[in-house]
């Protein structure tokens, strides 16, 4: 016999402690109290009439009721057999920008903040993919290597911000060469995807060409833009002081725009690869995207473990249980039944 829920076994310990001594308490008080209500030869026919020992039997019909249920409580289950569980999911990795053009508040409360707050969404809906991260600027770094621990995933997402990267500028291409070199392995050419989360200003990476080389790996790109075409976004910066100021270089403020031109052949150079634009005023749900484009996509095996599975028999317990407990309400506690 195993048990699923062995924890269940400390109840037992308010029988001797808690159980059995509030019976017999119940029962001295009984006594003393029938010994102040009625008179000494009352008393005789009180006792003649009642048997002590059915009060008792009653008394532990209840108790052993109690500890049958108890037993009942630890899931006791037998026969066991070996059962293989395969899991079924697609690699994952998250290429989210964290240059200082991601501070940018054309879309609230900013474009790096409304990105994580996506990938935490993201974190609810997951169905057994596994999910690296990696951050980029002026150069990438492999934040989080592909797992299915997904709190881990979340706790590093937490750390994550413009200071994450040592170096400023976006190289998208070297995000994606990263990815493929050091996030992906090369077991299969399929069921590997990259979401590249960025504003898409490129500073000559080659990010195209990265993602032919990505292709020939069977690596799928979705690309998510952020942030306005046309006008764009100054960058906010704060001083030392608290004051809110914003980028400027050469003397003039710097205007960020989405640089959705070159994400559009970043991701249609892979095969099957998507684009999405998120402009100011709209939302970005990565859910929608994930039930979309990934989950209705081919799986792979990624993990196949071996589980002893038991036939459940508290069921049994539970019925012994209740025939004692009627059997309790059906007893008399007169010496004549």
């Amino acid at each position: 016999m195993n048990l699923g829920n062995d924890k269940a076994l400390w109840l037992l310990f308010t029988v001797p402690v808690i159980l059995v001594p509030a019976y017999i308490w119940c029962f001295w008080r009984k006594a003393q109290t029938l010994k102040i209500l009625a008179s000494t030869d009352m008393l005789k026919k009180i006792n003649v009439s009642v048997s002590l020992k059915k009060q008792i039997f009653k008394a532990l019909l209840l108790l052993s009721a109690f500890v049958i249920i108890v037993i009942a409580l630890t899931q006791p289950r037998w026969n066991p057999r070996a059962q293989k569980i395969k899991r079924l999911g697609r690699d994952v990795c998250i290429l989210l920008d964290t240059s200082r053009s991601m501070l940018a508040e054309d879309i609230r409360p900013s474009r790096l903040d409304r990105s994580k707050i996506a990938i935490r969404d993201l974190m609810e809906i997951l169905q057994g993919d596994r999910i690296a991260i990696v951050t980029f600027a002026g150069n990438a770094t492999v934040k989080c290597p592909l797992t299915q621990d997904y709190a881990f995933v979340r706790m590093v997402l937490d750390d994550i911000s413009t200071e994450s990267t040592t170096r400023g500028g976006t190289m998208i291409g070297d995000a994606v060469r990263k990815a493929t070199e050091d996030v992906f392995d090369r077991q299969s050419r399929e069921y590997k995807d990259i979401i590249l989360i960025t504003d898409g200003e490129d500073h000559d990476s080659f990010p195209v060409q990265a993602a032919e080389k990505a292709a020939k790996e069977g690596i799928r790109i979705i690309g998510i833009g952020l942030g306005d075409e046309n006008q764009g976004c100054r960058i906010p910066i704060t001083s030392p002081n608290g004051e809110k100021t914003f980028m400027k270089y050469k003397g003039q403020e710097v205007w960020s725009k989405l640089d959705a031109d070159t994400l559009r052949k970043v991701v249609y150079a892979t095969d099957g690869g998507k684009y999405l634009s998120v402009e100011p005023g709209t939302s970005l749900d990565l859910g929608q995207i994930y039930e979309g484009l990934i989950t209705s996509a081919q799986k792979r095996e990624l993990e196949s473990t071996t589980m002893m599975k038991y036939d459940e028999r508290f069921q049994i317990f539970l019925a012994l249980a209740l025939v004692l407990i009627v059997w309790e309400y059906l007893t008399s506690e007169s010496k004549k039944a």
